[in-house]
């Protein structure tokens, strides 16, 4: 006699309750009296609740059951079912496709949201405010432009991505630009000048032959003795 491996046998749509219980529900849909398959039916659950006895205090424990019937009889028994018949679309949803933008991004590095603020600006009536904001984003667009091409992008280059970007809309000034550039080389200076005269002050003690601490390292190797 051969003999049969799980493998090629039916999948069991709920493994958790046994190849034995999958097939009295398979046995079910062959019963042609509507009568009698209610009541086996209702038998099967019955079995179904006894292998998990600990979960019969849980909420809606008796509406699981009925759907976890109709899931392993793949949603084609015909049975009165006290609950609303589910259907696979129900207990297992697809998510809803995504629609993916189908507008390219002109400059990628500067990213949408950069085109997106600079076209909104051309419609704003504060010119104060146009001009702020124009400057954030001028400062941001040269920290984005160090990133992609590791150097600081010129006036110039800002100016006509501003343009571009805008569609001729929004003009920026360029000695805001100028600003901008001796603000970060007074910010980058002065971090120098701190991170020299931090290496400064070790290369003195490792000089000296004092630990962080500020014992000599000598100290330590006496101790030892």
């Amino acid at each position: 006699m051969k003999k049969n491996y799980n493998y090629e046998r039916k999948k069991l749509r709920l493994p958790e309750y046994g190849r034995h219980i999958h097939e009295m529900v398979d046995y079910l849909s062959t019963i042609e009296d509507r009568d009698e398959r209610n009541r086996q039916a209702r038998a099967v659950i019955g079995v179904m609740g006894n292998l998990f006895p600990m979960l019969r205090d849980t909420a809606d424990y008796t509406h699981k059951l009925w759907d976890h019937l109709f899931i392993m009889a793949d949603f084609r028994l015909d049975v009165d079912s006290p609950y609303p018949i589910p259907s696979a679309e129900e207990l297992a949803p697809h998510p809803a496709r995504m629609s993916y933008p189908s507008r390219r991004i002109a400059i990628k590095h500067y990213g949408k949201n950069v085109e997106n603020i600079l076209r909104s600006l051309s419609a704003a009536g504060d010119t104060g405010a146009v001009g702020e904001v124009v400057a954030n984003v001028a400062r941001y667009m040269r920290a984005k432009g160090y990133e992609y091409n590791q150097e600081h992008p010129n006036n110039e280059s800002v100016i006509k991505d501003i343009k571009r970007l805008s569609d001729n809309a929004v003009f920026v000034d360029e000695s805001v630009i100028d600003a901008m550039r001796s603000e970060y080389k007074q910010h980058h200076s002065a971090h120098q000048k701190k991170t020299a005269h931090q290496n400064g002050r070790q290369n003195k003690c490792v000089k000296n032959g004092k630990t962080s601490s500020g014992r000599g390292a000598g100290s330590h190797r006496e101790r030892m003795k």
